[in-house]
Formats: structure tokens, sequence, C-alpha cells
């Protein structure tokens, strides 16, 4: 179970498929089932049209960012570099709820939060949060 009074991440991730490709969280569960995991990795999922569909309930340690798990959260993006407007705005939302749940959580890209050559979610999540009143 995933001790809600320790999460301090909001880590947005994205799922590197192609930009054209209209994945849904059931598609990255079997992803995921795939790789030997216990199924979805991520809390939420943003379709390309900005939907947002549950993964793993918020009171479950995720299976996104290696050794923070424990004390994050963690959303997915679908897609690669060109992510819709309704994606961003389902985000923007998003993270807004979870920050009045977790106001002492902080957001980071994936490639932001540990040390790794992955560039997911492939764009600078601080300047996006600035830009969106965010931080």
């Amino acid at each position: 179970m995933l001790d809600k009074t320790k999460i301090n991440l909001l880590i947005v991730h994205c799922s590197d498929t192609p930009d054209d490709k209209d994945l849904r969280a059931l598609d990255i569960h079997e992803m995921h089932l795939s790789f030997g995991w216990d199924g979805i990795g991520y809390h939420k999922v943003i379709c390309r049209n900005g939907n947002i569909e549950n993964g793993r309930p918020e009171f479950w340690i995720g299976a996104h960012t290696f050794s923070k798990n424990e004390r994050s959260l963690g959303v997915c993006l679908i897609g690669r570099n060109n992510f819709s407007d309704l994606q961003f705005l389902s985000l923007k939302n998003l993270l807004i709820e979870w920050k009045m749940k977790y106001p002492n959580s902080i957001i980071l890209g994936h490639r932001d939060s540990i040390n790794t050559n992955k560039t997911c979610p492939n764009f600078n999540v601080n300047e996006w949060c600035k830009k969106e009143n965010l931080l």
C-alpha cells in the first residue's frame, strides 16, 4: 500500500509510442504485463483525445520510476513527441487535483526524477509547469 502521507513527487511520463497510435490504459496494462510486471505501472493515463483513464489505484505503489515509487504518483501521456492540446489540458487539471491532495509534492518529468539516459516525457516539465502556473 502507498502511504499517502509520503507522497511528495508527481511524475510525468510518456508512453514513447508513435504519436498517431491511439492507445488506452488497457493497452499499457497489457504491455506492462508482458514485461512480467503486476500490471500497469502508472496511476493515470492521458489518451490522445484528453480522456484520463485510471491505471493503478492511488493507494497502490506504482511501477513507473525506479526507487521513487514508494513516494510518488505517475501519469503517462500517450505518445512520444507531439501531445495534443487536450492532453496538456487534462494533464494540467490532473496535476492541480493531485497538488490539492498532496500539497507538499513537486512535479517532475521522469527524466528529471532519477539519473537516466531516458528523455521521457520528451518535453521540459519544469518549463511547462512555469508557463501553466503550476509551481
